[in-house]
């Protein structure tokens, strides 16, 4: 057979025309051309903090505010486990991201806003103060702080900080059930513009301050004031906005398939030629965009130093721990740590906790990760831990006390890494929504909250004067005040317990608007700190305010600077019932009472802890509140006349 070229040649130039069949790729390769172009320009041009921002002097300290997460399969697809992470409620995630707290199931990268509170944090001497919302982590097997910075916190922070932030921790010996402090990047607004918020976004390959501004409704200039030129992928930036944005969640809806494309045999060999030219000029230009970025590593290695060849070898010691890790060592590690605990605790098993919470049903839950659940016919507290409790289970092991609440036994969960702790159910459920419950239509009498001050102060007390050494709770608050049927109080939750007094910590935990001063700005652990805390749970049962506003500021620093107490008498009863829950007032109990009460918060909120009376004057005063007076002073808590109200 013989084949007519000429002729060939003329039938296609009638049926095929090359450069209108190229041209849309032409096109599309200009731009992947330009794109990967910018890309590389602005990728040389920021600089990302990895180490940790800075104080200023003129930003206000502590604040509430937000940083923006992505929910990823297959671990934080639940706002119950990003709760869990973030240690906030899964309604708060809820009611900032815009969707419902019964929607359990998230979708694959869903968008969220996760309330932190953000705080200035003393680190050492080369880094200063960071700003960041510390978060208490529990490492599990495999865990690295590469992995858990990137893969868990979604980049809102880095390895570089966590490890600035715990120079104790050793990056390639970390152990499950290894307590560290993982830095959220944040910022609080300048005190001369309260209104903004800040919020922690950390910027995609794909995103420019244009997109970025468009999703936050801002505009790009104002991120450009706020973060400078440092917006480049894999950079953590700060958004300013007057009020949360609205996020739009994805429908549930699966994508409707493409259209299906129609190519006429006569034009495919062309496409396909024309597309394989695009194609290889475009892979040539990745590999050019990919070889610059590896030298722009390279010299930013150089400037890192241990960082990097610490990421690399943390990573790979992860996946060596990863792999030879099993259930049955995990378990015999676990068991070991809390072997001096058997005889005192009942061991459940995983069985048994599994049927009496039906399958840890949100039906059971209480709050938090604590759930509710019947046991061999004992209503019983059942608290999911996301590591070992040791050190809870032998300060708990040490204590026993009526205004305490009972440790029943626990239980290890050797696959998840998991410790539940059991305790006894009291009933009433917490202080704190007693106080502040919106769906509370009995309010507590000034009897009632007399008597539960009393119950926590003996407990105290007790962990202070009556255990060796001293147990410092390091976490009171109303919501680890439970109430039982009779409406007597107990102290809950010791997972920061400490014992031993006058320490010295850089890992500041707690919640704001109770931390004492002295612990905040220099890490001091004493007895002292909890007689600050409880001085704020007093305030809050006399005021029925939150220990924290939502504008971020303490209770305890808007009494102070409104000079409570100071004056003669007439003022200070003028004063206090200026303070009183309006619900007190309408019950006309006796304001000498009151002002007794009053009188021992503000002691107990004295800036030096010195100065600060022991738990055992406090219960004495409580005790004798309606007849004795104890003057507030400089020296701290002295004792005086009694006060007759006017």
């Amino acid at each position: 057979m013989q084949f007519n070229i000429p002729q060939y040649q003329t039938k296609m130039k009638l049926s095929y025309n090359p450069i209108a069949a190229t041209a849309p790729f032409l096109l599309l390769f200009f731009f992947f051309f330009f794109f990967f172009f910018n890309l590389s320009q602005h990728y040389a041009e920021a600089q990302p903090n990895t180490t940790g921002y800075p104080c200023n002097i003129n930003q206000t300290y502590p604040c509430q505010t937000y940083a923006y997460y992505t929910a990823t399969a297959p671990d934080f697809l639940d706002l119950a486990a990003i709760g869990d992470l973030f240690s906030v409620s899964r309604r708060m995630i809820a009611e900032a991201s815009n969707i419902s707290a019964a929607n359990a199931t998230l979708q694959a990268n869903q968008s969220l806003f996760i309330p932190i509170t953000c705080s200035c944090n003393n680190v050492n001497s080369t880094f200063g103060s960071i700003s960041y919302a510390p978060l208490d982590y529990t490492i599990l097997s495999g865990d690295t702080f590469y992995r858990v910075s990137t893969l868990k916190y979604g980049n809102l922070t880095s390895f570089e900080s966590v490890m600035v932030v715990n120079p104790n921790a050793v990056p390639t010996t970390l152990q499950p059930g290894d307590h560290i402090k993982f830095p959220i990047f944040c910022k609080c607004p300048n005190s001369t513009d309260r209104r903004n918020l800040l919020i922690t976004y950390p910027v995609q390959i794909s995103d420019t301050p244009a997109t970025i501004a468009a999703k936050f409704g801002t505009t790009p200039q104002a991120l450009i004031d706020v973060n400078g030129n440092n917006i480049g992928p894999n950079s953590t930036i700060f958004v300013p906005v007057s009020r949360l944005p609205n996020i739009t969640q994805p429908a549930n809806s699966a994508p409707a398939p493409p259209p299906a494309v129609i190519v006429r045999n006569r034009d495919r060999k062309g496409a396909v030629i024309a597309l394989a030219v695009l194609l290889g000029v475009c892979v040539a230009l990745l590999v050019g965009v990919i070889g610059f970025c590896v030298y722009r590593e390279k010299g930013r290695g150089k400037e890192r130093g241990e960082y990097a060849d610490v990421a690399r070898r943390e990573s790979e010691f992860g996946k060596i721990k990863e792999s030879s890790v099993k259930d049955k060592e995990m378990e015999v590690n676990l068991m070991a740590d809390v072997s001096d605990c058997l005889d005192k605790y009942k061991v459940y098993t995983m069985e048994q906790l599994w049927e009496a919470t039906d399958g840890f049903n949100d039906n059971c839950l209480i709050q938090g990760s604590v759930y509710k659940g019947s046991i061999a016919g004992d209503m019983l507290a059942i608290k999911k831990l996301k590591w070992n409790a040791r050190e809870e289970l032998k300060i708990l092991q040490k204590v026993n006390h009526g205004s305490l609440v009972k440790l029943e036994g626990f239980c290890i969960d050797p696959k998840e890494a998991n410790c539940y702790l059991v305790y006894e159910y009291v009933e009433n459920g917490s202080l704190h929504s007693w106080i502040h419950g919106d769906d509370r239509n009995d309010k507590l009498s000034w009897k009632t909250r007399l008597s539960i001050a009393t119950d926590v102060a003996n407990g105290l007390q007790y962990i202070h004067e009556h255990t060796r050494p001293r147990v410092v709770h390091k976490d009171i608050k109303s919501s680890n005040i439970l109430l039982d049927a009779a409406m007597r109080a107990k102290i809950a939750n010791f997972g920061l317990a400490k014992s031993g007094c006058n320490a010295i910590t850089m890992h500041i935990v707690g919640t704001q608007g109770y931390i004492s001063p002295e612990y905040l700005a220099d890490g001091v652990v004493s007895t002292k700190m909890d007689v600050f805390a409880f001085g704020v749970v007093l305030l809050e049962l006399i005021t029925g305010q939150e220990a924290m506003d939502g504008e971020g500021r303490a209770l305890w620093g808007k009494v102070a600077g409104a000079g409570v107490l100071k004056g003669s008498e007439e003022r200070k009863a003028a004063q206090v019932r200026e303070w009183m829950d309006p619900c007190l007032a309408r019950e006309s109990c006796s304001m000498e009472s009151v002002i007794n009460v009053m009188a021992v918060a503000v002691a107990c909120l004295n800036n030096d802890p010195s100065k600060r009376p022991t738990m055992v004057d406090i219960v004495y005063a409580l005790s004798k509140s309606n007849d004795l007076f104890f003057d507030v002073s400089d020296d701290g808590l002295s004792s005086s006349g009694p006060v007759t109200a006017r």
